[in-house]
């Protein structure tokens, strides 16, 4: 059994080539646009790293500089702690310091 024209989508919307609906979603069935003009370049022609040592450099000081404030803080400190850490544990572990915290 085929489907009426009623079931397809209505009496007044087109049918494709195929004789599918393409009516509605962005007007598909509408007329073709007229003076849009779209140029292209294959990939073989273009240069493939043309300026890629100038982006690279500036993109990657632009990328650090707003980062810096985010990582450094917290890696400094923690140099200064372990550095601390480090030579409190020497301390503690001479001769001076064991007989300073010594029972």
């Amino acid at each position: 059994m085929r489907p009426t024209q009623a079931l397809r989508g209505g009496g007044d919307i087109p049918l494709g080539k195929y004789n599918k609906f393409i009516g509605h979603w962005g007007n598909m069935g509408g007329r073709p646009q007229k003076g849009i003009i779209t140029y292209g370049l294959s990939p073989n022609r273009q240069k493939l790293f043309a300026g890629a040592a100038h982006d690279a450099v500036f993109n990657t000081w632009r990328r650090f500089s707003s980062q810096v404030l985010y990582v450094a803080p917290p890696f400094i400190a923690a140099y200064f702690l372990m550095n601390w850490a480090t030579e409190r544990n020497e301390y503690l572990n001479s001769k001076a310091g064991r007989a300073e915290f010594s029972e």
